[in-house]
């Protein structure tokens, strides 16, 4: 007999579209959960933008074109929040109540995970995790981030939140499940995600220059003789017994790593148990 997923039993609608809301219903997916996903007339611009990635994320889940501006859609919304437990958005707040969100989720007592750019009087400010980053000095000025920090983040708060509304849920009604009591909104910010992530920068740990940001020669990428490597021998018997081998200064260091092939070091840090990673390419 094999135990049950977290979320069996539990149905999520999910209206998000881009990219915080399908990590988010992908992972709730992989925990057990049903997964509804409402797309507009156009689809998801993810799909547009990153097929195999669109597809990834959405794998296992029901989609449905549902168009939310027509009465038909939104009847269409209703029957499906009837038999649901969460619904998942990233639209701004005026964009949501003028499709009626806040009504529908309380009429069927719904948790509402709610992804938005700002809270409070910059709430309907518009945004990207690019405009995040910014504001939070996650950037270096001149380059593109290869990880949208804010979103990803911001995808797994939306997670955190779900189990909480739900958690909150039983509370109400005392485990139950049932949806009598009204809705459960629970907000998450990608801004305050953002905000979050920089801790590491905001407090010296991983700004340019700082003990993760390049500042020692022992957590820093090298290049080799056919490509690069990532070597994070930070810890002091990691930099002792690097520094033993191959020496204790950045420009020991590069020489000797731009010798040889990356190969070499891999085989170089299992044969030493040193934290020495091949630099991957897309």
């Amino acid at each position: 007999m094999h135990d049950r997923e977290p979320l069996d039993g539990v149905t999520v609608i999910t209206l998000a579209v881009n990219l915080p809301g399908p990590l988010a219903a992908a992972r709730l997916k992989s925990m057990g959960a049903r997964v509804i996903k409402v797309e507009p007339p156009q689809g998801d611009p993810l799909d547009a933008a990153a097929r195999e990635y669109y597809e990834e994320l959405s794998a296992g889940q029901e989609i449905v074109t549902i168009d939310l501006k027509d009465p038909a859609g939104r009847e269409r919304l209703e029957s499906l929040a009837a038999e649901a437990d969460i619904v998942l958005t990233a639209m701004r707040p005026r964009a949501a109540a003028a499709l009626g969100l806040p009504e529908l989720v309380e009429r069927h007592g719904l948790v509402h995970v709610e992804i938005v750019g700002f809270a409070g009087d910059r709430a309907d400010v518009p945004g990207h995790d690019l405009t995040y980053q910014a504001a939070h000095s996650t950037l270096v000025p001149g380059t593109m981030p290869t990880v949208p920090i804010a979103d990803v983040l911001g995808s797994e708060n939306a997670v955190v939140a779900a189990l909480a509304g739900l958690r909150q849920r039983d509370q109400r009604t005392g485990g139950t499940g049932s949806g009598t009591g009204g809705g459960i909104v629970r907000l998450v910010v990608l801004d305050e995600a953002a905000a979050w992530a920089a801790g590491p920068a905001r407090h010296g740990l991983s700004s340019p220059g700082s003990r993760l940001g390049g500042g020692s020669p022992f957590y820093r990428t090298y290049a080799t003789a056919d490509g690069h490597v990532a070597v994070a021998c930070i810890e002091p018997h990691f930099a002792r017994a690097l520094a033993t081998q191959l020496g204790s200064e950045h420009e020991e260091l590069e020489r000797a790593f731009a010798a040889q092939p990356t190969a070499h070091w891999t085989e170089f840090a299992a044969e030493h148990d040193l934290p020495i990673e091949a630099i991957a390419h897309q």
